[in-house]
């Protein structure tokens, strides 16, 4: 993969991890298949998690940011912890069945 695939993957991404974390709490019927794309994408690009980590956190901190102008307490923010976890534990899923094929 070139540098410019792979930039333009890791936008890519974002953007889909941003849809995932803002539709995390609700009820969206899709975000099963976001997720599952988000992960399909991670794992045939070879990402590897430190960097999803740091998408999680760059957009945390946008997030963040966009509160304090509106003068709203960030500490929901937290919560979203949880959908790291659970964006992880879809990705070792992924790379356990791989292994065990």
């Amino acid at each position: 993969m070139t540098r410019a695939d792979q930039q333009a993957l890791l936008q890519q991404l974002k953007s889909d991890y941003r849809q995932i974390l803002i539709n995390y709490f609700t009820t969206d019927k899709t975000l099963k298949e976001k997720i599952e794309k988000f992960i399909n994408g991670v794992f045939c690009g070879n990402i590897p998690v430190p960097q999803i980590i740091e998408i999680h956190m760059d957009l945390i901190e946008e997030f963040s940011k966009q509160l304090r102008l509106e003068g709203r307490s960030n500490e929901s923010l937290l919560d979203y912890r949880l959908t790291l976890i659970d964006v992880l534990a879809h990705l070792c899923e992924a790379y356990r069945s791989s292994i065990s094929k």
